[in-house]
This record gives structure tokens, C-alpha cells and sequence, in this order.
């Protein structure tokens, strides 16, 4: 008896053992389905932790002003595998092939490799196993093809994170410092570039969403709170086939002169919007990099270039006339500073025009005695035109020019000499060619444009227009004069009279300076450090685009002509010649003349099909299998072309393809001599088909 108790007790407690545990696995169940909500037994918090976390947009793209982009966001993912997902049966059966898949996409580990690491991972329960880290989203999607993961995530254990968006330049090097970039950290924000410069647009608008932790760590659930915004994207004025030839011929002609650094700038002379900007430096490594932005951020003295500005000065005054004569003997004396010409023999009595075509010194004394007793009125005029103040561009970074002024401390009885041929003033590679660009564009002067607009999903969302500084710098006369002069120094044997075109005239200035050494101190009588420029614009008449090309430290020659103008008139030829917008078509003013196209004799299908393609109008008159033109001056006019079966056919007029398939198709054999169409045939037509007789064909 006490045996029987004993068995129910067993029984009962098993029993009761059995029915705790089903009740605890349907809590925990109903626990893990109420995941992220309050538990309903007990009332507690969450029991796995959740949290708020941004949600990223993408970031919007840089574009060119053709919509090819220049920086663009690529999303990169991590992929893990839950190594515990798949069953057996799947596993066994494809495991092998998701190696070979593998190690095709990544060769750099073999199947087996992958095989085994895989095959580990099961073996241990390992539910996060990394397979691959920042994988671009093609990549992506052939890893989902793959054995096993193809199944997804509950059947395959096929697990994609995304991990972060990265800013990419598509084009290596290019513009890299004028696209730049945007960073905010606990120093502060940093702009640099159009990313810098836009970075509000960029941006976008953060979402939402939630995370869960779970024991390999926080993962998303897909619950989004609030949807992120997308970047907009910006779209600049740069045309990349401009900017491809400037990069292109700045690099060669740096490496060939040994030089230290340069840049170029090129713009449109009507709305100030810049088409390339090239800033190139030697590195360590000796390849030309873009590390700074020289022709926006760093002012130097502009030489020669700057004698422009100088002649506009004094004939607004009319205080000389380009037809006055100078004596340019070669070196010229202001207290105790002389000032030499590059030739140092002097040019003799020349005019004042003259003077500047040859880029003669001269200058310094035409200047400096012209405003001795009133030199704040030179400084005034460089005040009128624009000169003395920043362009206020959107990119961070531009300097104000260094200009000084009588009655301070850096102003010495030289100063107006000095400043006169672009010493004692300093000014970006972008100023100088600003002023530059308002003499091609009738004296109005713009400020350089790097952005058209703002568009996002497509729509324009802002437009950026011309933004006019001064409606005129000076009077017509004065910018007639010194556009002759500029096409005077190209044409007229002065110091850019090698730069030529056959096809449009360029004008333009040069420019020579010593500039400071890398330890900002000056070399001294054999060791100087050189700047050599050359600005200007094409084509003269009708100017289309500036340019100003700067070369600093070149080891070879120093002169702007050789050293920076040859850089720009490649520039201005390559554009020139690349753009059908600029040449008129030859045929303009032509009247069009109705033409009917020459046309052999043929298959009647291949007509039709020819006829129908190329929308020409014809006519059959006789239809049959092969057909040959007739006379008409408004169509083309078809007739029968009589091809016997039982005798040799007439093949003239036919193409070589369609005389050797006819006779062929007859038993016969065709040899072929000549091109074109067939003028002669050996066997006259209506003979006797004979098997394997030889027929010879003369085409013409």
C-alpha cells in the first residue's frame, strides 16, 4: 500500500514539475512579445532595454553644373551571420557553396577558409559572426544571393547592419580642397569648401528611431519615431571637362618647371560663376596634390599684373595718355630702392602703351609722378575699382587685400613706385582675376559664383543670380584703352605675343614677382623665389571666360609668359575648340537643298527597310524580288530588275554581297575584283547558267 502512495506522489510531482515549466516558457513568451512595452504581470519597465536614437539622413551630393557629381555619400553595411538560423538539412547541403561564393566575392581568403570558419561558428552558437565589414551596397546585394543567405534572416542567419555614411570624391583629387568638408566637434565647427560653405543644405533633417539591446548589443527594431530628411543636394557652376583640362595643364607644366605650387581660376566674364579652380602642391612623395586653397585664401604680391590697374588709375585722372613717350632706360631710382626692368638695357623712348606690352618698370616713375603730391588719390581710384576690399565669396577663408595707405607706418616715400608695378599690395589669384574679369565684362564687376542652386528631389529649391559689386569701375573710354592694351601685349610683340590662337584672340597681362622663400624670408642676389601669372580673357572680342594662372617657386624659367601663359592658352584652346556653343555652324545661312541619296540595285526587302529607317520618301513601279533605281529629282523610284532563273542574270549595278548571292544561288562561282558596285561581268547576261562555271565581277 505504502508502494501504491508512493508511486501517485511521484507521479503528482512530476506532474505539477511539468505544468510550472509550461506556465514559465508561456511567460517568458508573452514577456518577449511585449518586448518594448510594459510587462503585464508585474507592471515593471521594459524588461529588454530599449532607447531613442537619431536617425541619420543622407547627406546630399556636390555636383557639377552638367549634374555630374563631385562628392556623393556611399552607405557601407557590416555583415554578421547568425551561424544557429539554418537548419541542418539546408546547412549540410549548402554550406560549401556559400564558401565558394565567398571567396569569389573576397579571394583573398579561400572556400575552405570560409568553409571552416563558418562551420566553427555553428559548432559554438555563435549567433554574430562577422563575414565582412564595410561592404557597399552592391556588394550587398550579391552576398543576399549567395547559398543559405539568400534564405534571409529567420531561415538563412543572414544579418546586414549599416554602419555608417561616407563622403566620397568620385574623382580622386580633383577640387578636393574647394569642395572641402564640414566638421563639429568639441574645438568647434570647421567649414572648408562648398561642403563647408552649404553644410545647412547638406545636411538634411535628423529622424528617429529605436534601438534594442540584445546580448550582442543594440540593434535596430525598424520602429521609426519620426522619418529623417534627405540632404538637398548642390549644384555648382564647375564644368568638369573645364576643370579636367585646367588639373591637367597645371600638373604638366608644374612638373616641367620644378615648381613649388600653383593654381588656376576660370570664370565666366557675364555672371562671375567660376567654371574650374585647380589648386595644386608638391608633396613629400613629389606628386601635386590639393592641400590649400591658394586662389581663394592666400594673398601675395601680384607683379606686373597689377600695372593695370595702375594705367586705369591715371587715365581716369588724366593725368597721361597712352600716346605720352617714357624714356625706359632700364633702371629707375627712387630715393634709395632701384628699380629694374627684366631687360635690363632699357626699351629706349617708348609710349606709355608700349611701356606696358613690354611690361616695362617705366611704369613706377609714369605712377609715382603722377601722384607724388596726392597719392590718396591713387589709393582712392584702387578704392573705386574694387580693389581694396574682399569679394565677400560664400567659401570661408578669403583674406582682405593688403593695400597701405599714405600716413601710416608702412607707408614709405616708395610706396607709390612700388605699388604701381604690384609690390607694397597683396591680393588672392581669385581678386586680381575679379578686376581682371570687370575690364572683359564693360567694367562691371561681379562677384565669383560656386553655386547655381539648391535642389532637392529634383526641385530647384534656391537660385543663385549674378551679384553685381559695382555697376561700372571706370568710364568707357578708359576700358577701351586698356582693352587695346591687353590685346597689344598678345599681338603687338609684347611679353605674351607667343600666345597666340588661329582661331580667336586672347587678351591678357603678365606677371612676374619675388616673392618670400618657404622660411618667409626673401633669398637674396641669386637665391630669389619667383611668382610668375598671367591673366586675361578670350575670346578678346566677345570675352566668354577669364583666366588667371599663378606658378609659384618655378625652378627653370621665371617669366609669366613662359611659365603661366602657356598654361593659359592651352586652357583657353582646349575649351574653345571643345565647346560647339562657341563656333558658328558653317552651314548656318545656307539654303537647304532637297538631295536624293545614290542607290544601287538591290533586294526589294532591304529597300523597304532602309527607306522606313531613314524616313526617305521612294516609290515601287514594278514590284519583285530585286529592284534597280530609276531617274527622279523628288524620290527615290524603284522597278523591276530582271534576274532569270535559268540563265546568267544581269548582276551590274548590284552590290559585291547581293551579285555573289545571286549567282551562287545559280550553281556558279563569282571571283571579285575592285569595289563598290558591279560595272562588268565576264559571262553576259541571258548565257546558259552552267554548275561551277566561273563568272568574273568588276566592281567600280
Amino acid at each position: 500500500m505504502t508502494t501504491k502512495k508512493d508511486v501517485f506522489w511521484k507521479a503528482y510531482l512530476i506532474y505539477f514539475a511539468f505544468l510550472v515549466i509550461m506556465i514559465t516558457v508561456i511567460v517568458k513568451t508573452i514577456m518577449i512579445q511585449m518586448d518594448g512595452r510594459k510587462d503585464l504581470f508585474s507592471g515593471s519597465d521594459d524588461r529588454l532595454p530599449i532607447r531613442k536614437v537619431e536617425r541619420i539622413p543622407r547627406r546630399g551630393e556636390i555636383l557639377d553644373a552638367n549634374f555630374t557629381p563631385l562628392v556623393t555619400t556611399v552607405t557601407f553595411y557590416d555583415i554578421h551571420m547568425d551561424a544557429t538560423v539554418p537548419s541542418q538539412k539546408v546547412f549540410d547541403a549548402e554550406v560549401s557553396d556559400l564558401a565558394k561564393g565567398l571567396s569569389g566575392l573576397y579571394p583573398e581568403k579561400t572556400a575552405r577558409d570560409y568553409e571552416l570558419i563558418i562551420r566553427t561558428a555553428r559548432q559554438r552558437k555563435n549567433r554574430y559572426l562577422l563575414i565582412r565589414s564595410k561592404v557597399t551596397n552592391e556588394e550587398r546585394k550579391a552576398i543576399q544571393k549567395l547559398p543559405i543567405f539568400k534564405l534571409g534572416r529567420l531561415k538563412g542567419g543572414l544579418i546586414d547592419t549599416e554602419e555608417k555614411l561616407i563622403r566620397k570624391f568620385p574623382h580622386g583629387n580633383m577640387m578636393k580642397r574647394t569642395l572641402g568638408y564640414y566638421r563639429n566637434n568639441k574645438d568647434g565647427e570647421l567649414r572648408v569648401g562648398i561642403e563647408g560653405a552649404y553644410n545647412e543644405y547638406l545636411t538634411g533633417e535628423k529622424g528617429l528611431e529605436i534601438e534594442q539591446k540584445i546580448a550582442t548589443g543594440w540593434r535596430k527594431t525598424g520602429q521609426i519615431i519620426k522619418e529623417s530628411v534627405e540632404g538637398a543636394d548642390v549644384i555648382t557652376s564647375i564644368d568638369k571637362g573645364i576643370q579636367e583640362v585646367a588639373d591637367s595643364e597645371l600638373e604638366r607644366q608644374l612638373r616641367a618647371q620644378g615648381a613649388r605650387q600653383g593654381c588656376v581660376v576660370v570664370m565666366d566674364v557675364k555672371t562671375g560663376f567660376v567654371k574650374a579652380i585647380s589648386n595644386l602642391t608638391i608633396n613629400e612623395d613629389g606628386n601635386y596634390v590639393e592641400e590649400l586653397n591658394y586662389a581663394i585664401g592666400r594673398k601675395e604680391v601680384p607683379g606686373s599684373t597689377f600695372k593695370l590697374a595702375s594705367l586705369m588709375a591715371a587715365l581716369e585722372d588724366e593725368k597721361i595718355s597712352l600716346t605720352d613717350t617714357v624714356n625706359a632706360i632700364g633702371k629707375y631710382k627712387f630715393y634709395d630702392v632701384e628699380i629694374k626692368d627684366a631687360y635690363e638695357a632699357g626699351y629706349g623712348r617708348i609710349t606709355i602703351q608700349r611701356a606696358f606690352e613690354k611690361s616695362s618698370n617705366v611704369i613706377a616713375k609714369v605712377i609715382h609722378n603722377a601722384y607724388k603730391n596726392e597719392p590718396e588719390q591713387y589709393i582712392k581710384r584702387l578704392d573705386q575699382f574694387g580693389l581694396t576690399e574682399s569679394l565677400g565669396i560664400e567659401l570661408v577663408g578669403e583674406p582682405k587685400p593688403t593695400v597701405y595707405r599714405p600716413g601710416s607706418t608702412n607707408w614709405y616715400g616708395t610706396s607709390l613706385a612700388s605699388m604701381a608695378i604690384g609690390y607694397e599690395v597683396q591680393q588672392t589669384p581669385l581678386q586680381t582675376l575679379a578686376f581682371f574679369n570687370a575690364v572683359a565684362n564693360n567694367g562691371k564687376f561681379v562677384r565669383p559664383l560656386f553655386v547655381k542652386e539648391i535642389r532637392r528631389s529634383g526641385e530647384v529649391v534656391k537660385s543663385f543670380e549674378p551679384v553685381v559689386l559695382k555697376e561700372k569701375i571706370c568710364s568707357d573710354k578708359t576700358l577701351n584703352l586698356l582693352r587695346g592694351c591687353l590685346e597689344g601685349v598678345m599681338k603687338n610683340g609684347g611679353t605674351g605675343s607667343e600666345l597666340t590662337s588661329s582661331q580667336f584672340t586672347i587678351a591678357g597681362k603678365t606677371g612676374t614677382a619675388e616673392i618670400l622663400s618657404e622660411n618667409n624670408k626673401y633669398g637674396g642676389k641669386g637665391k630669389e623665389v619667383y611668382q610668375a601669372s598671367f591673366v586675361g580673357y578670350f575670346p578678346a572680342n566677345e570675352p566668354i571666360y577669364s583666366c588667371i594662372v599663378v606658378i609659384s617657386a618655378p625652378s627653370k624659367d621665371i617669366y609669366g609668359a613662359k611659365v603661366s601663359g602657356t598654361v593659359f592658352a592651352a586652357i583657353a584652346n582646349k575649351v574653345y575648340a571643345s565647346k560647339l556653343k562657341y563656333h558658328k555652324a558653317i552651314n548656318e545661312a545656307k539654303t537647304k537643298v532637297l538631295t536624293i541619296p545614290k542607290v544601287l540595285s538591290g533586294n526589294k526587302f532591304d529597300f523597304i527597310n532602309a527607306f522606313d529607317f531613314l524616313d526617305l520618301k521612294y516609290a515601287i513601279t514594278e514590284d519583285d524580288e530585286w529592284l534597280k533605281p530609276i531617274a527622279d529629282t523628288t524620290k527615290v523610284v524603284l522597278k523591276r530588275k530582271a534576274i532569270g532563273k535559268n540563265t546568267v542574270p544581269d548582276l551590274t549595278g548590284l552590290s559585291a554581297k547581293d551579285a555573289v548571292y545571286i549567282i551562287e544561288s545559280r550553281g556558279m562561282v563569282a571571283q571579285i575584283s575592285g569595289f563598290g558596285k558591279v560595272v562588268k561581268q565576264s559571262v553576259p547576261a541571258g548565257s546558259q547558267v552552267y554548275a561551277g562555271g566561273l563568272i568574273e565581277l568588276t566592281l567600280n
